[in-house]
């Protein structure tokens, strides 16, 4: 149980760079779903889509890329002190976070391993990065499956996240929302 006190104080605040890596995550992320063109190969790689796919694979590299150096920024910066919840909102709070480090990182990776085992190369901005690997399409075709289904479980997941962050705002008062709001 809380104490009164427990529920009115405010958390330390994240830093800049860890509410920067964050919202920028976050942007991303909705971004590419939102460009994703989803379907079969045929309707990913059919010119009509062409500029939707383009961009949600430039949209999903500029996840994995901020995904690494985000994690590598977390192992350099300390997180504020958690704000003293009931445990088991403390294991389902570190558990959702690591749910969606690993989810930044398999999305990204299921795609490019499909993409090139299907034979296709990848859009990084302008330019495109040929497949790296030999074809096995049937393979890329299955973990091109598997990257839709962690796409949509990312999105679910980032909205329980979202919930819980504003049911701390409005409901348990604590400050976990504002501690990655930027501004004062």
């Amino acid at each position: 149980m809380l104490t009164s006190d427990q529920q009115t104080s405010a958390p330390a605040r994240y830093g800049a760079g860890a509410q920067a890596f964050h919202w920028l995550t976050a942007i991303l992320v909705l971004a590419a779903f939102l460009y994703g063109p989803g379907g079969s190969e045929q309707r990913v790689y059919a010119a009509a889509t062409d500029f939707d796919r383009q961009l949600h694979e430039t949209l999903g590299l500029c996840v994995f890329v901020l995904s690494a150096v985000r994690l590598a920024w977390r192992v350099l910066h300390d997180d504020p002190e958690p704000v003293p919840v009931a445990r088991w909102m403390g294991i389902a709070a570190t558990t959702v976070q690591v749910l969606l480090y690993v989810l930044l990182f398999l999305v990204p990776m299921t795609a490019i391993g499909g993409a090139w085992l299907e034979g296709h190369p990848l859009t990084w901005l302008a330019g495109e990065i040929r497949p790296l690997i030999a074809p096995a399409h049937d393979l890329g075709a299955q973990l091109a499956g598997i990257h839709g289904w962690l796409g949509d479980a990312i999105l679910w997941l980032a909205g329980l996240h979202a919930l819980a962050a504003l049911y701390h705002h409005f409901f348990l008062r604590d400050g976990v929302l504002r501690s990655m709001l930027p501004g004062r």
